[in-house]
């Protein structure tokens, strides 16, 4: 019934909103003479408040069309590599004079399934496209996969991520943000011990939860204060009709969503009050960075119930890949195996998602790893989001990425 109460909801309001759009309009069409008043603009603001903070946000788009690749402007275009039932592998395709593919480090870059599309890198992956040939997990919304196709959970993210680096093809960069830490790590310990020559060439991890009894901060400890059962009676819910994935069990995106908003509700209304005085100064430009950033922060998908349960159980409850008790459909998952796959991991200083440590420990796993193949990096500045995204991500983490990956990489 919560799935369908927020639909009802949603058509309820909706004439609400196109009345705001309506409102909006008319307040700012250049025929009305009190268009520049301040009581016009505040109402004009208010309105346009209300309509962003109620719409339905739909998946945004990457929308590349051109890359600066080493000083020359390259054409992009997005290929559809492979197709599973919750998953589009996408290549970023790039084209144009100064441009050769094959000569550049292949990525696997596994985008977080935790609630947000995979657009969440989108600044992310136009870094690394100006000296990389990337790839991404592009992860479908399970609202919008019929129950026809199947399950998908922990085990099933794995054989994905092993399926996707065999088809890329060998010397592959395996690269995770924060909750593709574990299933990444997984997968190299199986291909490593299986000494498949389609194991990635380098694992990067950003503020993965590899050991979340280092450091916990409030997601970790909330994900541990409640038996496993509470979660499946409080937050799994049903698609309703007439979604594509009507029936199926899923940790809704908008629950996800008021999680986000907990987190941090000062530096939300903040935010939003802040967007209120540009609206009304006419400050077109902060509004749109605005918008841009809640665009792809409100927009949300849901995740399949035993995706979100078992990942909640094994990882932030029983701790099993830390602890050594790992398996991957009844076979034990081995860190130790992986030998010759370099790895770094990225932590930033200010996280409060992932706490100090909880990346770093990935390293201490792979016993069998040399030094000279292990590297981790905190930056002191930066929190869960900056460490994959924004300035500093360009400027200080992205060259020592791209360096370790050219220098300690299998190519």
């Amino acid at each position: 019934m919560l799935y369908h109460a927020y639909e009802l909801a949603q058509t309820a309001i909706a004439p609400w909103r196109q009345a705001a759009r309506y409102g909006r309009t008319l307040l700012n069409d250049p025929r009305n003479p009190w268009q520049s008043s301040p009581p016009h603009k505040a109402a004009s603001a208010m309105l346009e408040i209300f309509e962003s903070a109620t719409k339905y946000y739909a998946k945004p788009l990457f929308g590349y069309t051109t890359v600066n690749v080493r000083g020359v402007e390259a054409q992009v275009s997005e290929e559809i590599v492979t197709h599973k039932p919750f998953c589009d592998l996408i290549r970023f395709r790039r084209t144009g004079a100064g441009v050769d593919e094959s000569q550049d480090p292949k990525i696997l870059l596994v985008a977080p399934m935790s609630g947000h599309y995979a657009t969440l890198l989108r600044g992310t992956v136009e870094t690394l496209m100006t000296e990389h040939d990337v790839y991404i997990t592009d992860w479908l919304d399970a609202r919008d996969v019929p129950l026809a196709a199947g399950r998908f959970d922990l085990d099933d993210y794995v054989d994905y991520l092993r399926e996707f680096l065999e088809i890329i093809g060998p010397g592959v960069t395996l690269m995770g943000v924060c909750q593709p830490g574990v299933p990444s790590m997984i997968a190299a310990s199986l291909m490593s011990e299986d000494e498949n020559p389609f194991r990635p060439a380098a694992l990067v991890m950003m503020g993965s939860p590899i050991d979340t009894r280092v450091s916990p901060t409030e997601p970790n400890r909330l994900a541990g204060s409640k038996p496993l059962s509470w979660f499946k009676k409080n937050v799994i819910a049903w698609v309703p009709w007439p979604r594509a994935g009507f029936m199926r069990p899923v940790y809704p995106g908008f629950l996800q969503l008021s999680s986000f908003l907990a987190m941090n509700p000062e530096r939300h209304s903040t935010a939003y009050r802040k967007q209120f005085d540009n609206l009304i100064r006419g400050d077109g430009e902060s509004a749109a960075a605005h918008n841009t950033f809640y665009d792809e922060y409100l927009a949300v998908m849901d995740l399949t119930a035993e995706f979100y349960l078992q990942t909640i159980d094994e990882v932030f409850q029983r701790h099993l890949l830390p602890k050594g008790e790992m398996k991957h459909r009844g076979r034990p998952v081995r860190p130790q195996a992986i030998k010759d796959v370099a790895f770094m991991t990225i932590e930033g200083g200010k996280d409060d998602i992932t706490g100090a440590g909880q990346t770093h420990a990935a390293l201490d796993l792979c016993a069998n790893l040399p030094d000279d193949l292990k590297l981790a990096y905190t930056h002191p500045e930066v929190g869960h989001y900056g460490q994959f995204n924004g300035s500093r991500w360009r400027r200080d983490i992205y060259p020592k990425v791209a360096a370790f990956i050219r220098e300690k990489g299998r190519l």
